[in-house]
């Protein structure tokens, strides 16, 4: 299986309950985090740099004290794949470094 191919619902099921506060199905995940907006902005920066490294996009809204993180594989025609949950491992790093905690 490759990092695009889609993901099925019992698949994506089960990777979510794994992981805390994402949420989402076959179309796509998303997760909000509580941080501030500084801290936001570092937690971006970084993302930024793991997104270009993977080719990958996620959508990101910064809020004054909240974070909001949702993708999908538009590559593969909006759906959840192997290639979003390679990210969410590495955002949830990257946030939990600068002190962001799941909503």
């Amino acid at each position: 299986m490759g990092v695009r191919d889609p993901l099925d619902p019992d698949d994506v099921a089960e990777r979510l309950a794994a992981r805390d506060g994402w949420t989402g199905d076959t179309t796509g995940i998303e997760k909000t985090y509580t941080v501030g907006y500084d801290d936001a902005i570092l937690i971006v920066a970084e993302i930024g740099k793991t997104a270009i490294e993977l080719e990958h996009r996620p959508d990101i809204d910064i809020r004054w004290d909240s974070l909001h993180i949702a993708m999908t594989t538009h590559t593969a025609g909006d759906v959840t794949t192997e290639l979003d949950f390679l990210l969410v491992d590495r955002i949830d790093a990257i946030a939990a470094e600068h002190g962001a905690v799941s909503t």
